[in-house]
């Protein structure tokens, strides 16, 4: 299954999608974006590039989403044998401890929504670091 050099962004919030996704052009504009207002949808879009056999290279993942939230998302994908490989980066208003502890369990990036797009891009550039190491690896 080949690595597209796409991100894919869950989340229910459309301010945040355009900001991060405007950040990421800043980083790198030569990637393609998919977006999810949820997770069932996500799930649903995941399953599709399974069969189209071209997975993205970085999953940014919401906590707090209708349907299907960011944690039952989460374990979703990483309990499916074809997806548990891709990268996932949380994206998240939430402070919550516990929030954060459960994916630091799951040695998985925890990054909290920042106030400004300074912030976007600071963040959006960590974030890409996943997807390049994993591009360069296949």
């Amino acid at each position: 299954m080949r690595i597209e050099k796409t991100v894919f962004l869950i989340d229910d919030d459309k301010d945040d999608l355009e900001m991060l996704q405007e950040a990421l052009k800043i980083i790198d504009g030569d990637h393609s974006i998919l977006e999810a207002g949820d997770g069932l949808q996500a799930l649903n879009t995941l399953e599709r590039l399974v069969r189209e056999q071209r997975l993205p290279c970085l999953i940014v993942l919401d906590i707090n989403m209708p349907k299907l939230d960011g944690k039952q998302t989460f374990l979703a994908i990483k309990s499916d044998k074809q997806l548990h490989n891709i990268p996932i980066v949380i994206f998240s208003t939430s402070a919550n401890m516990m929030d954060r502890t459960f994916f630091e369990r799951h040695n998985t990036a925890y990054f909290v929504k920042p106030i400004d797009f300074s912030g976007f891009t600071t963040t959006a550039s960590q974030m890409m670091d996943a997807c390049y190491h994993r591009a360069t690896k296949q």
